[in-house]
């Protein structure tokens, strides 16, 4: 148990004495940022003055006569009804033997016996990712990551859109340029793809099978599928290099396969209407804001009809939570798909969907669009070859997905403070060659010498990782963890400028700082893992 945990259920307890029953997740525990103040601070009181009939001040003093004091040094009531804990050292020292102890365990929250499916990326298997897509598998991943840490059964999902017209215009693509590479007459597809990716395709294909397609004549339909399936090969090698990897890929077509959609329409039925030929679900009798159409006049299906089937598919499979991280243009997509799944008995909490806002590039002062391969998008292969995996990711998770982002990419390449990532690493870097210096001294897992300032402050923020993970978890926000990173470093840097750690003729002192080196280094190595991001030993 961390020592916010073991704080608010000090003060439930107290609060219980009281008569008052109160839950865990009303109570908040906030970290003092001036020491004066404490260690850390609650508005309880304040909160809660409604139930007890009382001046916040009044009710301050209750909790406060009915605590546990056995891991607080001291207790103050300020202003209007805030209560200021002071903690024991030894309360705050304890927490480098926890880390020690759990060490890349230590954050892990207990299994949850909650089955959540992460869906992200599920770009048309068409062509290279570009930087929406990067974007959106940096933030997916990373809520995937957070997510399985605070103990929940997550599982990864990619959706393959492989029965569109993308994929016709694909295949009809490959062709051409199979016809070109044997040198025959061939014409692209008005809304075909010409990119450089379609000729390697191509080109593979002429050395797979040789001329034989000419007299296929399901060669369409082999071109279909085999680009489509190159592409997706490459989409998979792009994302593995990334750090992403999926559980699961599921294919349209097959969600689609033994008559799933007309199987679905007939269940949907007593919620369906005629209008102008077309049928329309009646979603506004739910969440949503208009009715929507799921079958054209012409007989053909909108795309929400088969998404429609497929969040059903997901949801047979058992999940409690699916969360679908999608671009900024699915806004109104959201109370849509809510709606259609309480058609099926479905609280309307069972889909969240995390909306990708868009990525404006910086390099040089000036916004960059220029791709060294297409020519109109910056692609994710460009990104990590020119930026790198760890900058990449790091500068995609550090801000709210729900906002626009200016990437800088000068700032990501450069290797200084003003780089968040190269800060939090150098961090990690330093408290490696701190130990590697110190070695030869045993460390003082119980922390007993540690009562500097410095050192309080990053023993607090070591014993917060628990409540941020779960917070960042429950939120789905990864910028949480990169905001802990960054102060984290911070929290670093100072301590290794106050403090002597290495000091021959007082050896139990550097123990016990060697100690708190390794504490901080375990906690940043567990909390940069989370965003995909790695922690090396030399910078």
């Amino acid at each position: 148990m961390n020592l916010i945990e073991s704080l608010k259920l000090n003060i439930q307890s107290a609060l219980a004495k009281l008569d008052k029953q109160v839950e865990l997740s009303d109570i908040i525990i906030e970290h003092s940022r001036d020491l004066a103040h404490g260690d850390y601070a609650t508005n309880a009181a304040m909160k809660l003055s409604r139930l007890f009939a009382k001046a916040p001040r009044d009710v301050a003093n209750l909790i406060v006569e009915n605590l546990d004091m056995s891991n607080i040094e001291k207790v103050e009531i300020a202003g209007p009804g805030f209560i200021n804990f002071f903690m024991k050292k030894d309360s705050l020292q304890s927490i480098i033997k926890k880390v020690h102890e759990q060490g890349d365990d230590f954050g892990r929250g207990e299994k949850k016996n909650y089955k959540v499916n992460v869906e992200f990326v599920s770009a048309n298997p068409t062509g290279d990712l570009h930087v929406g897509h990067a974007r959106g598998a940096a933030i997916g991943d990373s809520i995937a990551r957070i997510m399985e840490f605070a103990g929940y059964d997550v599982t990864r999902e990619y959706y393959i859109n492989d029965a569109g017209n993308q994929i016709r215009n694909l295949g009809l693509s490959v062709q051409a340029r199979y016809l070109e590479a044997l040198g025959l007459p061939f014409t692209l597809p008005e809304d075909g793809y010409h990119g450089e990716d379609v000729k390697i395709i191509a080109k593979q294909i002429l050395d797979e099978e040789g001329d034989r397609l000419l007299k296929d004549e399901n060669a369409l339909a082999f071109f279909m599928d085999r680009g489509s399936e190159l592409e997706l090969e490459k989409i998979k090698r792009d994302l593995a290099t990334f750090g992403v990897k999926f559980d699961v890929f599921s294919s349209e077509r097959k969600v689609r396969s033994n008559g799933a959609v007309e199987k679905e329409i007939e269940y949907l039925k007593p919620h369906t209407y005629m209008q102008d030929g077309a049928l329309l679900l009646r979603t506004t009798d739910y969440l949503d804001d208009k009715d929507r159409v799921i079958q054209k006049s012409n007989g053909d299906y909108t795309y929400f009809m088969p998404d429609i089937v497929y969040h059903v598919n997901k949801m047979s499979r058992g999940f409690d939570k699916l969360v679908d991280v999608l671009g900024a243009d699915h806004h109104g997509y959201i109370n849509r798909m809510k709606s259609a799944l309480m058609m099926h008995g479905y609280s309307s909490d069972v889909l969240d969907i995390e909306l990708i806002q868009m990525v404006r590039f910086i390099k040089d002062g000036q916004e960059y669009k220029a791709s060294k391969r297409a020519g109109d998008a910056i692609t994710l292969r460009d990104l990590y070859e020119e930026i790198g995996v760890d900058a990449t990711r790091y500068f995609f998770a550090m801000r709210a997905a729900s906002g626009h982002l200016d990437f800088d990419m000068s700032l990501a390449v450069e290797k200084s403070s003003s780089n968040p990532v190269y800060y939090a690493q150098y961090a990690h870097a330093r408290l490696c060659s701190i130990l590697e210096q110190g070695k030869d001294i045993p460390l003082d897992f119980d922390g007993k010498q540690l009562q500097t300032n410095s050192e309080s402050a990053l023993l607090k923020h070591i014993a917060l990782f628990v409540d941020v993970v779960e917070d960042a978890a429950k939120e789905r926000a990864p910028y949480k963890i990169t905001n802990y990173i960054h102060e984290l470093a911070e929290l670093v840097h100072a301590f290794y400028t106050e403090c002597r750690v290495i000091d021959k003729e007082h050896l139990d002192v550097s123990s016990s700082r060697l100690a708190l080196c390794y504490a901080s280094k375990q906690v940043m190595k567990n909390a940069l893992s989370l965003v995909g991001v790695s922690a090396p030993t030399h910078m």
